[in-house]
């Protein structure tokens, strides 16, 4: 069952290697990788944290933010995302919960006018350390297309 205590696994700094597709949705396979660094604290007595990145994306380094707030009466987690390329504008969260290791949050969206699905995948141990996967579908579910994993040590 899904808890407050979901992503306490998070809670530390950490180094990232980031590896992202450069074109979504258009069947390519240029995938460029980088480094990070990444440090997560709780908030809001354990039932919320926030995640603050350093994105060295060879494209240009930013920062940028995770907020994520439990809510016990439905056991779902939300994350939204804020990125300081577009720091007026607060992502769309998506929505989801924990079984077991793995964490899965789902969220419409739009890519480049497009409408999406967004699904956020978390597996807490991968035997180096967290990992963070994020896919795009553009079928309402039917396929994903995974643009983008960041794996935590």
């Amino acid at each position: 069952m899904s808890g407050a205590s979901d992503f306490d696994f998070l809670h530390r700094n950490w180094n990232v290697q980031h590896r992202k597709l450069s074109t979504r949705l258009e069947g390519a396979d240029d995938w460029i990788e980088f480094g990070g660094t990444s440090s997560t604290r709780p908030i809001m007595s354990g039932h919320g944290n926030i995640e603050d990145n350093v994105i060295n994306d060879p494209g240009g380094a930013y920062r940028a933010a995770a907020l994520r707030a439990f809510d016990g009466a439905s056991g779902l987690w939300r994350i939204w995302w804020l990125d300081l390329r577009s720091p007026s504008t607060l992502g769309v969260p998506v929505v989801g919960r924990f079984n077991g290791g793995k964490g899965e949050f789902i969220a419409d969206d739009t890519w480049i006018g497009r409408p999406i699905k967004v699904r956020f995948v978390w597996l807490k141990d991968t035997g180096i350390g967290p990992r963070w996967e994020q896919s795009f579908s553009p079928d309402d579910g039917q396929t994903w297309e995974l643009n983008w994993s960041m794996q935590f040590s």
